[in-house]
């Protein structure tokens, strides 16, 4: 048996379980309890296997959704009440004391801006709205060049200064907006997966949206993810891939996009030219200790594509996995370090 979940946006698909063996005179099989629930727009899954018969269901799951709540009320963009959305509503172009939580994410999110040259930016929210990529539908035609460039002026990672010694984080544009969400999911599997650690758990998967972290092994065997074949119209596996205190986090581009003129325009807008790329790579997927940062680096490789996104990798040593469509035909790309996580299964 096994189960699975998808996300739409990543393209992983959970596996919890190996098949069983059929062996006799065994100990009897650990308890595996599962937890789901709707998040920060997505819903989460966690499996925890342990040999505590007596565990306290209703309390574990009080203290999973209590880090995800955390994580919303921080980082939404979808509540007016949230940390982030008063931040954004704000005018004001001095430093703001801000919250840890959202301070840790927002300097991340800086280093992965700085080291990916402006690929990753959680400023580019503007262009994704222009681009019928928001909450308003596809626009009748591509935006002019006049509106993407007035728009740029109020996107840039340069524009956020996080300050983590001073606890503060300052826009130099009034009109600059942060949006999290290709980085915030992946920091709520980090935090529920260091709360199971700090309650004494070992064997554990926790899953945001498609943002996966396994911790040991599953009830049977490794815990298994597979990501998914970039292929619109079924769930099929490409690769499988059994992560023990790692994540893997997975951004692809073959769902989510609008035609015109018999021009196809991706959800993946470039930060740096405010058009969506138009490059061959349709799934990123990037394995990693943090989640956050998995999360964050899928989305940089989306935008970089597959020479540039695997240049980088190799140089930042990224364990990255790469799909593009090339003349109709599925190629795959790995760097070294991502080589190094599937064969054999795990970190050295």
């Amino acid at each position: 048996m096994f189960s699975s979940t998808t996300s739409a946006r990543s393209g992983l698909v959970i596996v919890a379980t190996l098949l069983g063996c059929g062996a006799t005179d065994v100990a009897p099989a650990p308890r595996v309890l599962e937890l789901t629930g709707p998040t920060m727009g997505t819903s989460f899954l966690v499996k925890i296997v342990t040999d505590n018969l007596d565990l306290d269901e209703s309390a574990l799951r009080t203290a999973v959704v209590d880090e995800l709540d955390g994580v919303d009320v921080r980082m939404s963009t979808w509540r007016d009440d949230s940390d982030l959305s008063r931040f954004n509503a704000s005018t004001q172009t001095t430093a703001q004391v801000a919250h840890p939580d959202l301070l840790e994410v927002l300097g991340m999110a800086s280093d992965v801006a700085a080291a990916s040259a402006g690929a990753f930016d959680v400023t580019v929210g503007p262009l994704v709205d222009l681009w019928g990529f928001g909450p308003r539908d596809a626009p009748d035609a591509p935006p002019d060049q006049d509106r993407i460039d007035a728009l740029r002026d109020a996107v840039g990672h340069e524009l956020l200064e996080v300050d983590l010694a001073a606890a503060t984080v300052a826009k130099h544009s009034p009109e600059l907006r942060v949006d999290l969400s290709a980085i915030a999911k992946g920091y709520g599997v980090d935090r529920v997966a260091g709360r199971l650690e700090s309650m004494g758990f070992e064997r554990f998967m926790v899953e945001v949206g498609g943002e996966v972290y396994a911790s040991g092994q599953g009830p049977e065997g490794p815990w298994r993810i597979a990501i998914e074949h970039p292929r619109a119209e079924r769930l099929e596996a490409h690769r499988v891939v059994s992560p023990d205190g790692w994540a893997l986090a997975t951004s692809g581009d073959y769902r989510n996009f609008w035609e015109h003129g018999g021009v196809r325009y991706s959800h993946t807008i470039d930060p740096r030219s405010g058009r969506p790329v138009t490059h061959a790579l349709v799934s990123a997927s990037v394995a990693h200790r943090s989640c956050t940062l998995a999360d964050a680096w899928a989305t940089a490789m989306m935008v970089l594509g597959p020479d540039d996104g695997l240049a980088l990798a190799e140089d930042l040593d990224l364990a990255v996995l790469l799909l593009s469509r090339i003349d109709g035909e599925l190629v795959e790309q790995m760097s070294i370090a991502f080589a190094r996580r599937i064969d054999p299964p795990g970190l050295e």
